[in-house]
């Protein structure tokens, strides 16, 4: 038996060394190991095999040559030693993958969290999944072992919850999918049930809000025509940021976080006027593969708006933000708004004058938008464009019209409309008077 070391090491990965005084008994290499094998021919069905020995240096050449006469022996005898350990491991029982360590809930949660939604999510959607699980999930419950937890204990964190169903509903769907993650990851016990996904199925469904007492429910809030045209008239009650988005929420029908995050640089004189493009990364269609930027043509108020932002502001952010870099947050008009509703009780003792139309929030003017435009006759896709909603199914994929000479048209219409309305209300309030 023949076998030189030096040789050994100098092989390039493919290579392989046989040695000498050991018929079918060689070092095979690659990228990263030298293994010992043995190559025979299969006394069984004539064909040539290969079976692994084990690693050089970790078996040296004496226990391979050792290992290499075993199988030798078992080949002159009349048996496959490739075939035989195949056989072996097809008749061994399956074992299911077993956990590293103990998982706690929290565990899972974190994994879950770093694994896939910081990875996938916006950094707003991730920071509220992950506000979620720290708020709503108590510190006895995350230490409990994810693996033997069960349906009762799943359940009882869901009831717990019952009282803000949506919000439920929420933790319990990104608490399954935490599960999934961790079942595929190997990080939970294959048989681990995940009984987020079958609890309470189907009951946690919102009743809608109260508001002073009064049951509002699940009704979604469109403004009467006079509603319209009595709270354009009172708008600037609020400060000038405020009255300025909830303008160009009615004049636009865009949603707030893409007024909000409007940047001078997205805004461009065109032939036919003002249009401002929002990029597809800003708008919630983002996901979609065969979404586009969106187009949005600013007539009459918004153009003025725009303009006036653009004076002071630049190229930058529109509705900058007085607490630090970056804009404004949506939910500061959600706020002034409510804080101007009659029926607010926050800070009671500040003198405000107080909203004449209630019961709305901003996303209500979005959808009043849309209305009007249908009640005017605005054809339901160029509607929809408007807005920035997709078209659904096949016509979604394969209409990529952008509408633009219709949209132009149909948002001059709804600024005359708007100010029609405005009109209307003013001297519909000095006949009153007078």
């Amino acid at each position: 038996m023949k076998f030189d070391a030096h040789t050994a090491k100098s092989l390039a990965p493919g290579e392989h060394l046989n040695v000498e005084g050991c018929p079918g008994l060689r070092l095979v290499v690659t990228s990263s190991r030298r293994s010992w094998s043995f190559r025979y021919r299969s006394p069984i069905d004539g064909l040539m095999r290969q079976v692994k020995i084990g690693e050089w240096p970790a078996m040296p050449v004496a226990a391979a040559a050792g290992a290499w006469s075993k199988l030798r022996d078992a080949v002159a005898n009349g048996e496959d030693p490739s075939k035989k350990r195949s056989e072996a491991r097809a008749a061994a029982p399956k074992v299911a993958r077993a956990p590293q360590g103990a998982q706690t809930v929290r565990a899972v949660c974190d994994a879950y969290l770093t694994g896939h939604v910081d990875a996938h999510r916006k950094a707003k959607g991730a920071a509220e999944v992950r506000r979620m699980f720290l708020k709503m999930i108590p510190a006895t419950f995350s230490a409990k072992d994810a693996a033997t937890l069960t349906r009762g204990d799943a359940f009882g964190l869901i009831e717990s919850h019952a009282s803000i169903p949506t919000q439920a509903g929420n933790l319990k769907r990104e608490l399954a999918a935490a599960w999934d993650h961790a079942l595929d990851a190997g990080r939970l016990p294959d048989a681990t049930p995940n009984h987020w996904r079958s609890i309470m199925r189907g009951k946690l469904r919102s009743t809608g809000k109260t508001i002073a007492g009064e049951k509002i429910g699940v009704v979604k809030r469109v403004l009467s025509a006079a509603e319209l045209g009595e709270l354009i008239v009172w708008l600037p009650n609020f400060s000038r940021l405020v009255e300025d988005a909830l303008t160009l929420y009615l004049w636009t029908g865009c949603r707030g976080a893409e007024i909000m995050a409007m940047m001078g640089s997205e805004v461009a004189d065109t032939p036919d006027g003002l249009v401002w493009t929002i990029p597809k990364h800003k708008t919630k269609n983002a996901r979609h593969a065969n979404a586009m930027d969106q187009r949005v043509p600013l007539i009459g108020r918004a153009a003025l708006i725009v303009r006036r932002r653009i004076a002071a502001h630049g190229k930058g952010y529109l509705f900058p933000s007085d607490k630090g870099p970056g804009h404004t947050q949506q939910k500061v008009v959600s706020e002034s708004v409510y804080f101007r509703q009659p029926y607010c009780k926050i800070r009671e003792n500040w003198e405000r004058t107080r909203l004449t139309v209630t019961h709305w929030g901003p996303h209500d003017l979005r959808r009043s938008s849309r209305t009007l435009l249908a009640a005017l006759g605005c054809p339901h896709d160029v509607g929809e464009s408007i807005i920035g909603h997709m078209l659904p199914g096949v016509a979604g994929v394969y209409n990529l019209y952008k509408f633009d000479p219709e949209k132009m048209e149909w948002l001059t219409r709804l600024d005359a409309e708007l100010e029609r309305l405005a009109a209307a209300h003013v001297k519909a309030a000095s006949a009153k008077q007078g």
